[in-house]
């Protein structure tokens, strides 16, 4: 099965995507199944992983409704406050839907970089771990090192780096950033996202802009840990999705058939746990 392990709707009404404004304007509307299921019908893609968008419990709860009424829907991805006192007593009472597979706080977004470190998140990741799901790590090469910190405080709890940790392509800052994620890859047992390269690449952006990113990633990661998903609809502010299919199949031409299929399926299928 291929499956995009990356996506996202929203209804704007909702009101709790406050980083989405109207400056973003080719996505500032409502995204939602009916919009991606033609795209995904091209692609060949059968299935799923919707992940959250808003800091909020209501709308890992709209997403999981959405996930009950959708079935290529395999698996949602919410969010909880880790801050909060009773974010065990939370988790455990969204992990009682099967279709919760995993967790992301926000932390592109937090403007504490060792956030993430804190003596009072305790509690939530290890009900993370207790419940059996995934943690998203959605940072950026600034957090590598904080990262590689929580990771090995926590080596038993599922992980995956959202994006690549979004490499600052269209600046072509590379060094910093690959001996972060090769750090990340020798020192835990953490997954990575092959996707959100192309808003992080300049918009005349083209394959070999990313190849070196890429290849980094296959080389450190290896294609038993990579796992692809499109980003969609945060991706058309620079790709279509048809292109970044395109483009994945161009950057992994050189893989088996079978790492391939590991990539842009299996490895996804495996990670999430994810329903039928």
């Amino acid at each position: 099965m291929k499956i995009d392990a990356h996506q996202h709707f929203w209804a704007l009404e909702r009101g709790d995507y406050g980083w989405l404004t109207p400056e973003l304007k080719p996505i500032y509307r409502d995204f939602l199944p009916d919009d991606l299921q033609p795209s995904l019908r091209r692609a060949g893609i059968e299935g799923t992983v919707l992940v959250q968008a808003a800091p909020t419990v209501a709308e890992t709860e709209y997403l999981l409704s959405l996930a009950a009424e959708n079935s290529f829907i395999k698996g949602v991805v919410g969010w909880v406050d880790f801050d909060a006192p009773d974010a065990a007593q939370e988790i455990a009472k969204l992990a009682g839907n099967p279709a919760l597979v995993g967790l992301r706080p926000m932390i592109q977004d937090i403007d504490d970089p060792n956030w993430m470190l804190g003596a009072n998140l305790a509690p939530a990741f290890q009900a993370i771990q207790h419940y059996d799901l995934a943690f998203d790590a959605l940072v950026l090469p600034k957090h590598l090192g904080q990262l590689l910190e929580l990771l090995k405080r926590y080596p038993n709890m599922r992980s995956v780096i959202d994006h690549g940790a979004k490499p600052e392509i269209r600046d072509s800052a590379f060094s910093d950033w690959a001996t972060g994620m090769a750090a990340l890859a020798n020192g835990t047992n953490a997954y990575c996202k092959l996707s959100g390269l192309v808003t992080e690449a300049a918009q005349d952006w083209t394959t070999e802009n990313l190849r070196p990113y890429v290849d980094h990633l296959l080389d450190t990661f290896g294609p038993q840990r990579l796992i692809w998903g499109s980003d969609w609809p945060v991706c058309t502010l620079a790709s279509s999705y048809d292109r970044w299919v395109d483009t994945t199949e161009t950057l992994l031409a050189t893989q088996t058939d079978a790492d391939r299929v590991a990539i842009l399926g299996g490895n996804a299928a495996n990670f999430y746990n994810l329903r039928n």
